[in-house]
């Protein structure tokens, strides 16, 4: 036995990760989509049971002994879902996962549709993020034109305003020309001296 094993300091630090976290997405994503795919089969063979009892009126599930697991996805499918799950940004990997499950509980599936689930899923998480991306770079823009002119656009509307021309009609109109104002339509009644009339 060699003493190297008692001085643990030649020993580098042990550290939490050095992955690139767009792998520890595409790890957690691809080990969320095959365990649902486990539990999609462990239904699948319940269901199948409860069928067979019905059927049968016997419970042989005792005797049957089941593969760990029997489904599993292409190669080239696995890839494909690798390469979305990389298009996923960190604080979405939650909401994904989230939504994923919800659709499972919710659909139910079976073991062969799990993946096509985890794909629509995948797409929609992808769609959102570009929006949202689409929608800062429009508020950047936005903004960046919005200082710029708007020191011209007030300066254009301070040179518009005229305080001498006005299409309002004011009572003090009617007196500097000698007309009669025009009768009331509002709510309240009017009231005039006896001599109006």
């Amino acid at each position: 036995m060699s003493l190297a094993s008692w001085f643990r300091w030649n020993e580098p630090p042990n550290r939490i990760s050095q992955r690139n976290p767009t792998e520890m997405v595409v790890e957690t994503l691809m080990m969320e989509l095959s365990w649902q795919i486990k539990q999609a089969e462990k239904q699948q063979r319940e269901r199948e049971n409860e069928y067979r009892k019905i059927k049968t009126g016997v419970d042989y599930g005792w005797l049957v002994s089941y593969p760990k697991q029997s489904y599993d996805i292409s190669p080239g499918e696995r890839l494909q879902l690798e390469d979305m799950c990389t298009k996923i940004h960190p604080s979405y990997c939650g909401p994904v996962i989230l939504r994923f499950r919800q659709l499972i509980a919710e659909y139910e599936p079976e073991v062969q549709e799990v993946s096509r689930l985890f794909r629509s899923v995948l797409q929609e998480a992808v769609e959102k993020i570009k929006e949202e991306e689409d929608a800062k770079k429009l508020a950047k823009q936005w903004n960046t034109k919005n200082k710029t002119s708007l020191s011209l656009t007030t300066f254009k509307s301070r040179s518009k305003i005229s305080p001498f021309i006005s299409d309002i009609k004011t009572i003090s109109e009617d007196v500097e020309r000698g007309t009669q104002p025009t009768r009331r339509v509002w709510s309240m009644p009017e009231f005039r001296n006896a001599k109006d009339y």
